[in-house]
């Protein structure tokens, strides 16, 4: 059950008081088996990639400081304690911002191109999407992909828009096979092209755990679009009489149901 929308606001009234002054420090995403577990003034391990970066692209050194964060432990400043060419660790200061209740906001999209679909996770990632679910249908463009770098786009965009959590990325699934598999107790919204008639439903009223499904930018095929129109809990909705690229598709509908969904939770961080 998500907190009412006066505790969500009153925390992140306070924590914006705390964080000032601390926004133009890098900001790092920590396991949460790093941080913390020991609290305040703990050492935690430098991942090497993080120690390459803070070392040799930002130049920094012990006693600078940064951000870490994850969606159990919150935000915390901390300090450089020692840093080499790999290696190095963080000492922990004090919390900036407690963890925060996330809506789940599922966002399914057939495969793009390499750079349509990075686009995809990054542009999903800022707009509060806590799971990706890439979809194989008859027109997909592509059906592989590399799922640890899919990880680490959405793990950097969530580090650049200051979002707390980071969004699961699933491998890459077949339609029917998100069809079959998905609960019937929660709507997924379809963006349909040329549609007849006014939509039964719009995206203003998804709930949490609903979700959007975007299709390949040739359309649906004939079948595809009869084995949607079967199922209850799909709602055919438009995204306007014009025709989007994918890519923009994804966008427009993350914003137009995203629009109560994360007044509250996301974009209060």
């Amino acid at each position: 059950m998500l907190p009412p929308l006066y505790a969500i606001k009153s925390q992140h009234a306070i924590s914006m008081r705390i964080m000032t002054g601390f926004t133009q420090l890098p900001r790092l995403y920590t396991p949460p088996e790093v941080l913390p577990p020991g609290g305040q003034e703990a050492l935690c391990p430098m991942p090497a990639e993080q120690a390459r970066y803070l070392g040799t692209v930002l130049r920094r050194t012990a006693g600078d400081t940064v951000r870490l964060f994850n969606a159990q432990a919150g935000e915390w400043l901390a300090s450089i304690a020692d840093i080499r060419k790999d290696k190095g660790h963080f000492r922990l200061e004090r919390p900036l911002r407690p963890a925060l209740a996330q809506p789940t906001l599922i966002l399914a999209f057939a495969l793009l191109k390499r750079d349509a679909t990075d686009l995809v996770l990054r542009m999903g990632t800022e707009l509060g999407v806590t799971q990706f679910l890439p979809v194989i249908t008859e027109r997909t463009n592509s059906h592989r992909v590399n799922l640890e770098r899919l990880h680490a786009i959405a793990t950097e965009a969530a580090e650049q828009c200051e979002r707390l959590d980071i969004p699961a990325v699933n491998a890459p699934a077949p339609l029917a096979s998100l069809i079959g598999s998905w609960p019937a107790d929660h709507t997924l919204f379809v963006a349909m092209e040329r549609m007849n008639a006014a939509p039964a439903r719009t995206l203003a009223e998804a709930r949490e755990a609903d979700g959007l499904l975007i299709g390949p930018e040739g359309g649906w095929s004939e079948a595809e679009s009869q084995m949607l129109a079967k199922r209850a809990f799909v709602a055919p909705i438009s995204l306007g009489s014009l025709v989007l690229r994918a890519d923009t598709a994804v966008a427009a509908g993350l914003a137009l149901m995203g629009g109560g969904l994360r007044s509250g939770t996301v974009l209060s961080q």
